[in-house]
């Protein structure tokens, strides 16, 4: 886990053409997508489509992603993030426990500092349709961003807690960073995804974060 600064990140959206500012407080997040064997040690499963120790675990929905945090936490003595409903998931926001990044968390430590697209050459940074050769590859085998992140962009794509827009999509969840099978347009820090938190494919995965102190 990677100490965060507080800090302040603006937020875009291009389908609605909105703009918005958001003051992060510090936290910590992982600096690897969290890995199969990380995922299996955890959980006791191995979902993912491409077999491999230190592949990003993938072909998770956002609801195993969150019973993976409350699993971790219990694990490790730490108070759980998330409370099940019939039909919603609670964040507890005073849990010590590991929790999925917000949207603006995971900006924030993925733009690291910059102020482009991207926090380097996209072929020296991130594994995409270009470079991939139409597969996944270990977490961490390309340079990390300013602050020592791997493979915010391309790999899998990333599950964050927040909401994408309840009033179109109701509960789906937003993803962010692109992926090994996309093109090199989808692999910019600002780009936003969405799906329904059941949804499972093998180009989407996730990091974990926690509060910091």
């Amino acid at each position: 886990m990677i100490t965060v600064a507080a800090g302040r990140v603006t937020l875009a959206d291009r389908r609605t053409e909105t703009r918005w500012e958001v003051e992060l407080a510090p936290y910590l997040l992982s600096r690897f997508q969290v890995t199969q064997r990380v995922y299996a040690d955890v959980t006791g499963e191995r979902p993912s489509a491409a077999e491999g120790d230190g592949m990003p675990v993938e072909s998770v929905s956002w609801n195993d992603a969150v019973r993976f945090c409350n699993a971790l936490s219990e694990r490790e003595g730490l108070s759980v993030a998330y409370r099940f409903t019939d039909d919603d998931v609670v964040w507890d926001e005073s849990a010590t426990g590991y929790r999925l990044p917000t949207e603006a968390e995971w900006e924030y430590a993925c733009r690291a500092g910059t102020t482009g697209p991207r926090y380097g050459a996209l072929d020296e940074i991130a594994w995409y349709r270009g470079n991939s050769g139409e597969r996944p590859h270990r977490a961490g085998e390309l340079a990390p961003n300013p602050w020592g992140f791997h493979d915010m962009l391309g790999n899998v794509w990333e599950w964050c807690w927040d909401l994408y827009d309840t009033a179109v999509y109701g509960d789906y969840r937003v993803l962010r960073g692109g992926g090994w099978c996309d093109e090199q347009w989808s692999c910019r820090a600002g780009v936003r995804r969405r799906s329904m938190p059941t949804f499972r494919i093998d180009d989407v995965g996730f990091r974990v974060a926690r509060n910091a102190g």
